[in-house]
């Protein structure tokens, strides 16, 4: 898959071709950049309807190729040194969209295909909204 980044596009149109390829995973930016292995507080998540230039200070324009096979904090530093943009794979988990920080050395494809695991199940969930990390 390969996303097209200019800066007219919103954070939305990426989100949206992103989850039509990986259906159970989904992108979320963020003002703020996360360190290994922790999460960043929702209240940095960047409203969708926000262009790229309003939340990059970079103005380049290019593409970002990636794949089942590439590595979810891979896909992540691309993002961040190619476009300046802080951005985080979430995983459906049941009910509630997990940030895969625990798991950001697993594969987009495998992290889809846990997702999607999960969603057959059907589990429910009593988890507070605000509970959105990964617990492994």
């Amino acid at each position: 898959m390969t996303i097209e980044i200019h800066a007219n596009k919103t954070i939305k149109e990426i989100q949206t071709e992103f989850s039509s390829v990986f259906p159970y995973l989904k992108l979320e930016f963020f003002s703020k950049p996360h360190t290994i292995r922790k999460g960043t507080k929702k209240e940095y998540i960047k409203n969708n309807t926000l262009s790229l230039r309003e939340v990059s200070k970079k103005e380049n324009s290019g593409s970002l190729s990636f794949d089942e096979t590439t590595i979810v904090s891979h896909l992540e530093r691309k993002f961040r040194e190619d476009f300046e943009l802080n951005v985080q794979v979430f995983r459906k988990s049941g009910n509630i969209w997990l940030e895969t920080t625990a798991t950001d050395t697993w594969t987009l494809g495998y992290q889809n295909s846990q997702g999607q695991e999960l969603d057959k199940a059907n589990l429910t969930n009593d988890q507070e909204e605000n509970d959105y990390h990964e617990q492994l």
